[in-house]
């Protein structure tokens, strides 16, 4: 075998108890800059009639329809939750997630930094008009991608590239009630500047893993972007959220770019304890993981413990993939990929006040020919409200 077999459940336990000491420092690293609250002022005639939203729910300048917080998400995706003999394929993902409040517009509106309101000046076109609600997400991360066996040094033909990709992100999301729509574009590299062999190598070294010898036959250094927007639908009963309840979350869209393109649709079932008013627990999608703008009914918002499982399905018809196809512009190793990809996923997420934390794995259908065995990996991502 070409990795530590990590049989023993006393050294996997201790393998994924290290990741997860890593994240959760990571994660307070993290949350060190947050937005501040805002003053709010009303007349005696609207005092009446609601409370004044509180001084820390408002951003600075106090436009009362930008009222929230915003919300970090740091997640770790790798196969090692997957279970033994699985360090192949997508083997490890970091992504670090800032999600703003409700916003009035991309433009003017004081939650946003000077920097990203003027970034939307020249991404106007990506913004979603005519919404009851709007918000943005920006996110930065790295994805790494082996073959299957990680001691061999030499190229391996039947078996996916090595590649690492370091990517930037910024989203925009724009609801009416039960409807979503959210685009994203992402921009970054793929190849050494990605820096997936040093980050392997040293995940693997405070692990105790075995390290990985073929990166000398990555992908080359290419520039990548992608164009991502999915379209959501929610059906919920009318009934108290703030009990036990279910939904169904539906999704359809695409994405073009050389990083990948596909189009894919697929839905999404919850059940639990005070279910969140979003768009989707499952961290892989677009617009999960907290990111969707929220009306507050049936929140999780404030204090108490709320839960849920849940169990996501998503069809892909991939139309090209840089990691395993190969570059686009330069000679490289790649594979005959797959055009139908299939994903099935469930986990469980449970909120504490401004803390989410959520678990979730994932089985993949076989993404090229010959791959020997099918991708199954899991995620972990720890989520704080501001």
């Amino acid at each position: 075998m070409h990795r530590n077999p990590l049989g023993k459940q006393g050294q996997t336990f201790i393998a994924r108890g290290r990741r997860l000491a890593a994240l959760l420092t990571l994660g307070a690293a993290a949350t060190a800059a947050q937005a501040q609250g805002g003053a709010v002022q009303a007349d005696a005639a609207a005092a009446t009639q609601a409370p004044v939203p509180a001084r820390s729910t408002l951003c600075a300048g106090g436009s009362a329809l930008s009222q929230g917080q915003w919300t970090a998400n740091l997640r770790v995706d790798n196969d090692l939750f997957g279970g033994s003999q699985q360090d192949q394929g997508y083997t490890n993902g970091v992504l670090l997630t800032v999600v703003s409040p409700n916003l009035v517009d991309y433009l003017s509106d004081p939650c946003l930094p000077a920097m990203a309101r003027g970034l939307n000046r020249y991404l106007s076109g990506l913004s979603h008009d005519g919404f009851e609600q709007q918000n943005m997400v920006f996110s930065f991360g790295q994805g790494l991608f082996t073959p299957q066996d990680i001691s061999r040094s030499d190229l391996i033909r039947d078996d996916r590239p090595y590649a690492g990709a370091l990517l930037l992100s910024v989203g925009y999301n724009a609801r009416s009630g039960d409807v979503l729509r959210t685009s994203h574009l992402r921009l970054g590299i793929v190849g050494p500047s990605a820096l997936g062999r040093q980050t392997q190598n040293a995940v693997h070294k405070l692990i105790g893993d075995q390290r990985a010898n073929g990166w000398g036959n990555q992908l080359r250094d290419e520039f990548v972007v992608q164009f991502v927007h999915e379209r959501m639908q929610r059906w919920a009963p009318e009934h108290d959220r703030s009990g036990w309840s279910w939904d169904a979350i539906g999704h359809w869209g695409g994405a073009v770019g050389n990083l990948q393109s596909y189009l894919n649709a697929g839905v999404e079932l919850r059940y639990g304890w005070r279910l969140p008013d979003d768009f989707g627990s499952t961290p892989l999608r677009p617009a999960g993981e907290n990111t969707a703008p929220t009306r507050g009914l049936g929140s999780v918002a404030g204090s108490g413990w709320a839960g849920h499982a849940f169990v996501t399905t998503d069809l892909r018809l991939v139309f090209n993939d840089i990691t395993l196809n190969g570059n686009t512009f330069k000679n490289s190793h790649s594979v005959d990929m797959r055009h139908a990809v299939a994903d099935l996923g469930y986990g469980l997420a449970l909120t504490h006040g401004p803390w989410k934390f959520a678990f979730a794995r994932y089985h993949r259908t076989r993404e090229f020919q010959g791959q020997k065995q099918l991708p199954v990996f899991g995620s972990f991502t720890i989520s704080r409200r501001f």
